[in-house]
């Protein structure tokens, strides 16, 4: 006989652990008691079966849980003690976490379209494995009085379930039914009734409200797009199972479990070139039509779609009546005609609308219908974005499903804020060896996105109880989220852009030493106040030093240029010595000769060492985008075309640490834009490889830390995987976090964290050679 206590911490409240832990010590004929207070669940455990029952802690956990560590120690035996008790929540100095939302389980989606059970096609059905978690919790611990379900007294048969240990809905905090729990404002058939009708529609979720429509009907499509200001940015789908998605895309298997994952992202997945049948396609009833055709307004001239599939009760309601309201799941494996666009709802670029009276008010204009309900959403958190990259999956968004997840660090500091940059922000907030990374918020070029900046803050202030000693931001002025830092009254710790991006991968990898690192970006404000975005930087500590970049390209216009590749292109052509050709060749994009003098006179047109304006300058050349919609649109095209990479012989060179890759824009000049991408990308990751490989070497280390914005882009960062791992060098991509500026205040924090560990400011090598 032998009494442990047992502590467990990590994503274990709010996830089924109690009822879990009270199962398996019945099983195992254990006494004692469990409970859940700041720091995860603890236990007191009493039997001949305790090393079992460890063993299945881990190999049996709930399907949401989490386990960072398992804790024991002896104490004393209590001889009388009789069964295992389930004790009341302590409260205290918080360290556990919340979880993040989670799509309907399989158990749930039996009840949902069971006829006979009382919860039959109720909106809001949940347990302790599935429901919203994160966007409706103010406070931990994670109790109902603590979250948006506190004005909703349990009926006595959702009450009887809370209180059963063996109740899959054992104190699932969210739990409700018919008689108890929230309403939505319009029934399901109105709302699939007003998306056959052409209309678009406002639904409420779980992180906000999503705008709806028929993705068949071309004309809603466009009418969406026109209303919500969106250019030609792509749209999410929804459908209804992988077997729907299989018609438009490839899927494979990495693919199929983010689709089908309980975080449940939206997927960028490749079009199928040629559907094998065609169909006009529509809201239809019964088995779906072969291969019906998606009109190209979804995602005009890309070759990818970003897919998800259902994951709250209202999505699989609406699939459900489309089809005809059959008993029982097994419509659910079967491929389905409804399709939707389903996109964030925020106008203008603001932060989605999570508010009844607020959807009403910001969404007036811009959808026909708005369903809403009565249970509160208490932080924001857009669906994230995902692809599978080099074989593995990687973040291109960070929101619902997978905030507030921690990271683990390389090891434990003081608590740091960071605010990131100015475009796809996010905020981070450390705790002991974790990163609490934030949830997408957006580019901080509105008040109302800045106010979202601040909610965020304070969201993650206070469910994680934790008061920061400083607070880390961009190194940039002018950024407002330099401004926000400086105005908290902490210390600050600016941190230099491609610095925060290569610290982000090196601390989701738990690398914490020398490191060299290629930031392939944008923009970002250099230590030397240049234009940086192309980086080779070798990272210690807090520090860096840059050794070499990309080649400087003008940049007619400043800013402008990043949405009118044309310019590059003219760009590209000054540095090729045939400025005279500028204005013939780009007659038709603008003020072609005003830029080749802006460019000789170095008026108005900064150099950059960025690797995105490289690709701008690639895509004006070959004329795939002349002008683009929105950030990063050309290069995307760009990605589409690629079919088989090839590399230029002598598409590159190498002078003092500086990458030039002007001799492969001269080539691309005598090709098309087919054999253009593919010599491009090829190229750019064979020549990026190689001017890497020396500097490794002469430190002895076989690891490389790859990030920004660039490597969003599969095809660049799977040639860098594979380049560099046949010459015995591990690629670190970003896989927790964002790759792009969404990741930046995880490097932020992570260096700002070992800046104050090592008691003084932030040290920044100047650079060898100018940007």
């Amino acid at each position: 006989m032998r009494r442990l206590r047992v502590r467990v911490r990590g994503q274990v409240q709010g996830v089924g652990f109690r009822p879990f832990l009270h199962g398996l010590a019945h099983r195992f004929a254990l006494t004692g008691w469990v409970l859940n207070d700041g720091d995860g669940v603890l236990a007191e455990l009493q039997g001949d079966g305790l090393e079992r029952l460890l063993a299945m802690l881990t190999e049996e956990a709930p399907p949401l849980a989490r386990i960072d560590a398992i804790e024991t120690e002896d104490c004393p035996i209590r001889p009388d003690e009789a069964g295992f008790a389930i004790l009341a929540s302590r409260r205290g100095a918080v360290t556990t976490g919340v979880a993040p939302d989670a799509a309907v389980c399989p158990a749930c989606l039996a009840e949902l379209f069971d006829p006979m059970d009382r919860r039959y096609r109720y909106p809001f059905l949940n347990c302790a494995h599935c429901g919203p978690r994160f966007t409706i919790t103010r406070a931990l611990p994670y109790d109902r009085p603590q979250t948006a379900m506190a004005g909703f007294p349990l009926c006595p048969d959702c009450a009887a379930e809370y209180a059963a240990p063996a109740d899959r809905r054992f104190h699932a905090q969210p739990t409700a039914c018919p008689a108890c729990g929230p309403r939505l404002s319009h029934s399901i058939e109105e709302v699939l009734a007003a998306l056959r009708g052409g209309k678009i529609v406002a639904v409420k979720g779980l992180g906000g409200f999503h705008l709806a429509c028929d993705a068949f009907d071309a004309a809603a499509v466009e009418r969406l797009r026109a209303r919500k200001q969106r250019n030609g940015k792509p749209f999410a789908l929804m459908v209804a199972n992988v077997a729907s998605a299989e018609r438009f895309v490839e899927v494979g298997a990495a693919e199929r479990a983010l689709l089908e994952g309980t975080a449940r992202p939206v997927v960028l997945l490749r079009r199928r070139e040629s559907p094998p049948l065609r169909s006009g396609g529509g809201l239809g009833r019964g088995q779906a039509s072969p291969s019906p055709t998606l009109p190209d307004a979804i995602a005009p001239g890309l070759a990818w779609l970003g897919v998800m599939l259902p994951y709250t009760p209202i999505h699989h309601l609406l699939f459900h009546e489309a089809v005809g309201r059959p008993d029982g799941t097994t419509w659910l494996e079967r491929p389905q005609d409804l399709a939707l666009v389903m996109t964030s709802a925020n106008p203008g670029g603001e932060p989605l609308a999570i508010g009844n009276d607020e959807a009403r008010r910001r969404l007036d204009g811009i959808a026909d219908l708005i369903v809403d309900h009565n249970r509160d959403i208490l932080i924001r958190a857009d669906d994230s974005v995902m692809r599978v990259v080099a074989g593995a999956p990687a973040f291109l968004r960070r929101g619902r499903g997978h905030v507030p997840v921690s990271i683990r660090l390389p090891r434990p500091g003081p608590p740091v804020l960071a605010v990131g940059g100015h475009l796809k922000a996010t905020v981070c907030l450390t705790r002991g060896n974790e990163a609490f990374l934030s949830q997408h918020i957006g580019d901080l070029d509105n008040a109302a996105t800045l106010e979202f900046l601040e909610e965020s803050v304070a969201h993650l202030r206070r469910i994680l109880a934790v008061e920061p000693v400083a607070v880390a931001h961009d190194l940039h002025p002018d950024f407002q989220g330099t401004r926000f830092a400086e105005s908290l009254g902490l210390p600050t710790r600016p941190v230099q852009h491609h610095h925060a991006h290569i610290a982000a991968a090196l601390a989701e990898h738990s690398v914490d030493g020398p490191a060299l690192g290629l930031a392939l970006d944008g923009f970002g404000l250099g230590s030397d106040g240049g234009s940086w975005g192309g980086e080779m930087l070798l990272v210690e500590g807090a520090g860096f030093t840059r050794l070499g970049h990309l080649a400087p390209l003008a940049q007619p216009g400043g800013d402008v240029a990043a949405r009118q590749p044309w310019r590059m292109g003219a760009a590209a052509l000054a540095r090729m010595g045939r400025g005279a050709e500028i204005a013939e060749r780009f007659a038709a994009c603008g003020p072609a000769d005003s830029v080749r003098r802006m460019i000789e006179a170095g008026v108005n047109a900064p150099p950059t060492s960025s690797c995105g304006r490289w690709f701008d300058a690639a895509c004006g050349l070959l004329g795939v985008r002349a002008v683009a919609g929105f950030e990063g649109e050309a290069p995307m095209a760009l990605e589409s075309l690629v079919r088989c990479p090839t590399v230029l012989e002598g598409g590159w060179r190498i002078d003092g640490g500086v990458l030039d890759l002007t001799p492969l824009l001269e080539n691309l000049l005598q090709i098309n834009a087919q054999e253009g991408a593919d010599r491009f990308h090829g190229t750019l990751s064979a020549a990026l490889v190689d001017w890497a490989m020396p500097e490794l070497a002469a430190r002895g280390l076989d690891r490389i830390a790859l990030s920004g914005g660039c490597l969003m882009n599969a095809v660049l960062a799977e040639g860098l995987s594979a380049g560099f791992a046949a010459r015995g060098v591990a690629a670190l991509l970003p896989r927790r976090a964002p790759v792009n500026d969404g990741g930046l205040s995880l490097g932020q924090a992570w260096v700002a964290m070992q800046s104050l560990l090592q008691e003084g400011p932030l040290r920044c090598a100047s650079p060898s050679r100018p940007a």
